[in-house]
């Protein structure tokens, strides 16, 4: 029973395949239109380059963060792709494979990633898809050595890391959390079941 309370729970906050294109649509108007909007600025005045980034300080993205120039830090928000972020500026970011491991980072999440004035990255789940777990049985390509999850008549990629953490083996079975409303070519690894 105490599971069924927990998935409620986890229910509530998730959002569904839909919503995360929706939210990632209305980011990417509201930075184009922001863009745009600072670019007039900037050829219809006068303005320095001190100017330009005091206009920059004070932008703020949909989620009310200031971004500020880039020795300032600055932030993106945007969804995962299984590997990537792609960020609400058009941008692929790589996401470590730790980090998507461990936290179990499901195609569609909604992302933050706060870029360092030292160039580090920073990522932040603050948007879970609704999720589906399933179980299925680990392979690896002998061809392309990548690791996938067959489960339900599909094929899944997983990130190598996630396999490497849990000491997958082919033939292990696997249960993989898959979007719940939404087709996807990626699966998170949320344990491995040892054969034998």
């Amino acid at each position: 029973m105490p599971e069924n309370k927990n998935d409620k729970k986890t229910d509530k906050t998730a959002i569904n395949a839909v919503e995360t294109r929706f939210i990632l649509a209305k980011k990417l108007i509201a930075n184009l239109k922001d863009e745009l909007d600072n670019l007039e600025n900037l050829l219809v005045s006068d303005a320095e380059s001190a100017d330009f980034e005091e206009v920059m300080r004070k932008r703020a993205s949909i989620s009310n963060e200031t971004i500020a120039p880039a020795r300032d830090g600055r932030i993106v928000e945007g969804v995962f792709d299984g590997e990537q972020m792609i960020g609400s500026d058009g941008k692929r970011y790589l996401v470590p494979q730790n980090y998507a491991s461990k936290s179990k980072l499901v195609e569609g999440d909604i992302l933050k990633l706060t870029i360092q004035p030292n160039g580090g990255f920073l990522f932040k789940q603050i948007g879970p898809i609704e999720r589906e777990r399933i179980v299925g049985l680990l392979m690896e390509d002998e061809n392309t050595q990548e690791w996938r999850v067959i489960a339900e008549g599909k094929k899944y990629s997983i990130l190598p890391a996630s396999v490497s953490y849990f000491k997958g083996q082919s033939g292990d079975n696997v249960v993989v959390l898959i979007p719940k409303s939404a087709p996807s070519k990626w699966a998170a690894v949320e344990n491995v079941i040892k054969q034998g």
